[in-house]
């Protein structure tokens, strides 16, 4: 069995992001009418390529990240070094975040163009044994070419989060006339758009997590180093918040939003649960 399943995970992710153009359309369709279709298909386009090019420099400024080199921490840059060599990918860019909540994320375009980066707080918890599980983690969503499809899941959305919001604008404001779209129909679009958008960000953002915790435990050989690290990241999560845009919460191994309270959360839940996450790893579900 393959370490990484690039092709079958980018699949599923394009399915849904296709399902994201669609919600765009559909937008574009109720502010602009027969040509909306075409209008909302370049802004979806537009986003694609935005986040394509930018992907990485966005999510590390987000998060406020650091690069790190190999003399300031070396014992980081030999586990990554180990795990990429070992899958046959080039040395990814290493950052260090100044976040106290323990937690880490990938991101860039491609192997060639990514990044990995661990907050303050999980190097104070995790031993390195667990830490390797985690930078498996991290390796293996570069590996399944999951951080790009990520990223551009999360720039459609935040972009349909946006017209919405002008849509919101445009319906209390604007006025209609005869020819103008219904208020009625644009403040559903308010409120549905960004929950649709939402809700197939957060299903690709699973699906990935369950292939990366496969991959990365057939990575290192074993689950339980990730098994154990995934609940102490949770805790720690939970207790600690972490000031992320929504956006990029997707991108980290942990949801860092956990510890914030929100109504519906867990239909708002941007990663599976953690106990099962463990009991996959544990149950030999990645052999």
């Amino acid at each position: 069995m393959d370490t990484f399943s690039p092709v079958k995970n980018t699949f599923k992710t394009f399915v849904l992001l296709a399902g994201l153009g669609g919600i765009l359309i559909v937008i574009g369709g109720a502010i602009w009418g027969g040509k909306g279709a075409i209008i909302g298909a370049a802004i979806g386009l537009a986003f694609v390529g935005f986040s394509y090019w930018n992907s990485d420099k966005l999510a590390i400024r987000a998060a406020r990240a650091q690069p790190v080199t190999e003399q300031q921490m070396p014992e980081y840059y030999a586990i990554v070094r180990e795990l990429t060599e070992k899958a046959g990918m080039p040395m990814p860019k290493l950052y260090v975040t100044p976040d106290e909540q323990p937690n880490a994320f990938a991101t860039g375009r491609s192997p060639d163009h990514a990044a990995v980066a661990v907050t303050q707080g999980i190097l104070r918890i995790l031993d390195w044994d667990e830490l390797r599980g985690v930078l498996a983690h991290e390796i293996s969503h570069v590996g399944n070419r999951d951080i790009l499809i990520g990223s551009v899941a999360a720039a459609i959305a935040l972009g349909i989060t946006l017209v919405a919001n002008f849509l919101q604008f445009s319906a209390f404001f604007g006025g209609r006339d005869d020819d103008g779209p219904n208020p009625i129909a644009l403040l559903a679009m308010v409120f549905l758009a960004p929950i649709a958008a939402g809700l197939l960000q957060m299903a690709i953002s699973r699906s990935r997590e369950y292939e990366a915790d496969r991959s990365g435990a057939r990575l290192i050989g074993d689950g339980e180093p990730l098994a154990r690290a995934l609940q102490k990241l949770e805790v720690g999560a939970q207790r600690i918040p972490m000031d992320i845009d929504p956006a990029h919460a997707s991108a980290f191994i942990v949801n860092p939003l956990s510890g914030r309270k929100m109504n519906f959360a867990n239909l708002w839940r941007t990663h599976p649960s953690t106990d099962d996450r463990v009991a996959r790893l544990r149950g030999g579900e990645w052999r």
